[in-house]
């Protein structure tokens, strides 16, 4: 089968052509590897506040363009302008946090018998980064930003269905004076491009956030020539909810833990476990919260949640709610042209049933009850991923005991936040490998380099 050599890029919220973009071919894969090989000694080589004054020029040409590259993901992947706003500035902030990186990256003095030894962070060389379609821009910084502080270059593989951002920040790159071949976007498929880069042996490494499933695949092809790896990958998050929780705030809060960017989020929190003794209590609290989720016009500054990414995730989604499921509330959708499904809540389910188990990666949650600390727990702990979730209560015991009980990588206590650059992210289990973010970032794209120096030298 012949690949393509261009995709059309899709409004979600209206199903219309936005524009085209050219796919990258393994040989012009190739080629930005070694562009990028080529440039990496010299960039490598550049005094550390160099690098960082460049890094921070390129945060502030994002800042410059914050208002279009918002446009830019609202016509690519549906999102809100506001939530897309947000996520422009968030790319910015992550590149000026990891600006201050290059002239911190210091390494340690150890006392040795008969000298001493020094270590040094060394950059691994050519690093590709894959991003998926749910949050184009700031996870494309995730990576990019430590792996270029770091001393690396970088190859982006942005996913097939929204390019567009990472197009025009490999632009802004440029424009803000980073070298030609440090960083780079190559539009194309996972099967041309993605592969290429996976198996190359000039990449030192891959950092990839996607479906467990891809992740696997990347892992086993990088395991080939043991190229290094980060995966963030898929989650079935718990929002645990307690008797002695605030329930008017847990509920209120309980539809944008899953619901957020149409929940195709992969801390998603979509299996929501409430005690028993306040289960129908907190079913009444939640039911105006749902039905109160703006979703609507993507353009318009007060919509909450805009349209799924295709026709064929709407459908995937959909076939997790079939004719006769147990949907206990829902809100609603504009009529119209667009990729939308409501928000929706099951209740009661099975814990065997597909939309308890499988991650969904859309706007349904599935309702659980439970009796003890002990069970929610248990039941929290009964998937084979573990990326983040929230626990709800006023006992700060009970926050503590489970949130060391509850295997998950990110976690948060009467809140649903997730994701902040200046703290660790990532997963356990089949949720990934390696974390992104916060201060250890540069650790995943850098060697330890051990000297020792005999004293009597």
């Amino acid at each position: 089968m012949t690949e393509p050599s261009s995709i059309e890029v899709i409004d979600p919220a209206t199903n219309e052509t936005v524009t085209t973009v050219a796919l990258a071919s393994a040989e012009e894969t190739d080629a930005a590897v070694a562009r990028a090989r080529a440039a990496q000694p010299a960039w490598s080589a550049r005094p550390p506040g160099e690098r960082a004054a460049l890094l921070r020029a390129f945060a502030a040409e994002i800042d410059t363009h914050l208002d279009e590259l918002a446009e830019l993901e609202v016509r690519n992947a549906g999102h809100p302008i506001t939530q897309a706003r947000a996520e422009a500035a968030q790319a910015r902030d992550v590149l000026a946090y990891f600006a201050g990186a290059p002239e911190r990256n210091s390494g340690k003095q150890i006392p040795t018998p008969g000298g001493w030894s020094v270590t040094f962070a060394e950059p691994l060389g050519v690093v590709g980064v894959i991003v998926p379609w749910n949050f184009p821009m700031p996870i494309l910084t995730w990576g990019a930003a430590p792996a270029l502080a770091a001393g690396n270059t970088v190859v982006v593989k942005p996913a097939e269905l929204t390019p567009l951002t990472a197009v025009r920040l490999g632009e802004l790159a440029r424009a803000a004076g980073l070298p030609e071949g440090v960083l780079q976007v190559v539009p194309g498929t996972g099967a041309v491009a993605g592969e290429r880069l996976v198996r190359h042996p000039d990449v030192a490494k891959i950092a990839f956030t996607g479906s467990t499933s891809v992740g696997k695949r990347i892992m086993a092809a990088c395991a080939e020539d043991m190229k290094r790896v980060t995966l963030e990958l898929g989650g079935k998050s718990a929002n645990i909810v307690f008797a002695d929780a605030d329930l008017e705030r847990a509920a209120a809060a309980a539809p944008y833990g899953v619901f957020d960017n149409a929940g195709q989020d992969c801390c998603a929190r979509s299996r929501l476990l409430v005690q028993r003794s306040v289960f129908d209590r907190f079913m009444e609290l939640m039911e105006p919260a749902v039905a109160g989720v703006a979703v609507g016009d993507p353009w318009n500054t007060g919509t909450e949640m805009g349209p799924l990414i295709s026709a064929a995730h709407r459908d995937r989604v959909a076939s997790y709610v079939p004719d006769g499921a147990p949907v206990a509330m829902r809100g609603s959708v504009p009529d119209g042209p667009g990729f939308w499904f409501p928000p929706t809540v099951l209740a009661p389910v099975s814990p065997a049933d597909p939309a308890v188990t499988d991650e969904i990666f859309g706007p349904v949650v599935a309702v659980l009850p439970f009796d003890t600390e002990e069970e929610a727990v248990r039941i929290a702990n009964t998937t084979d991923t573990g990326l983040s979730g929230s626990i709800w209560t006023r006992d700060v015991g009970r926050a503590l005991r489970v949130s060391r009980g509850v295997a998950a990588g990110n976690l948060s206590v009467n809140s649903h936040s997730a994701v902040r650059h200046w703290t660790p992210f990532g997963g356990v289990k089949q949720s990934g490998i390696g974390r992104e973010l916060g201060p250890d970032a540069l650790d995943a794209f850098t060697e330890t380099k051990t000297v020792f120096v005999a004293d009597d030298t």
